[in-house]
C-alpha cells in the first residue's frame, strides 16, 4: 500500500485524532498546483471533506488516493479518464473481494457443518473426502 509523504507523515504524528490537511499543504508536499487538486475533485477523483465555511481537508485516504493519481499519471502516463476506469475498477473489485469473503464465512458457518455432521456420509459406500478451505493467505482450514 502506499504511504503518506514524510512531511504529512511528521504533521500527522503530532496528533491523535484524524488526521486532516489543508490544499495547500497537500500541494506544496505532492509538487501539484492546488488547482490541479480542484481539478482532481471535479473529475471525482477525489472527495476531500469540507469544513463549514468550504475549507477543503483531506484526510490520509485523500493522501494515498492522490499518491496513486500521481503515480498512474506522472510515472506510467496515465490520462484522467484512465486513471477514472481503474480507480473504479479497484473499488469493484474491493467489494467483490468482499462478497467473496461473505460467502465463504456463510459456507464455514454454515454448509460446512452440514457436510461433516450428516450420519448418511458415515455409513456410504464410498466415504467423503475431507473438504478444506483455502482462504486469501494461503491458510487451510477444515
Amino acid at each position: 500500500m502506499i504511504g503518506i509523504g514524510p512531511r504529512l507523515q511528521t504533521m500527522a504524528r503530532g496528533k491523535a485524532t484524524k488526521k486532516k490537511f489543508t490544499i495547500s499543504v497537500v500541494a506544496e508536499e505532492y509538487g501539484v498546483h492546488p488547482q490541479t487538486l480542484r481539478l482532481y475533485e471535479r473529475e471525482g477523483l477525489i472527495k476531500p471533506s469540507r469544513s463549514a465555511k468550504g475549507t477543503r481537508y483531506y484526510t490520509e485516504d485523500d493522501v494515498e488516493q492522490l499518491e496513486l493519481i500521481l503515480n498512474l499519471t506522472r510515472d506510467l502516463g496515465v490520462n484522467l479518464a484512465g486513471v477514472e476506469i481503474i480507480l473504479n475498477m479497484r473499488e469493484k473489485m474491493r467489494q467483490m473481494q468482499a462478497e467473496f469473503e461473505n460467502f465463504l464465512n456463510y459456507i464455514r458457518d454454515n454448509i460446512r457443518q452440514d457436510l461433516f455432521t450428516d450420519e448418511r456420509s458415515k455409513s456410504a459406500l464410498v466415504p467423503r473426502r475431507r473438504i478444506e478451505l483455502v482462504v486469501k493467505n494461503g491458510e487451510r482450514r477444515d
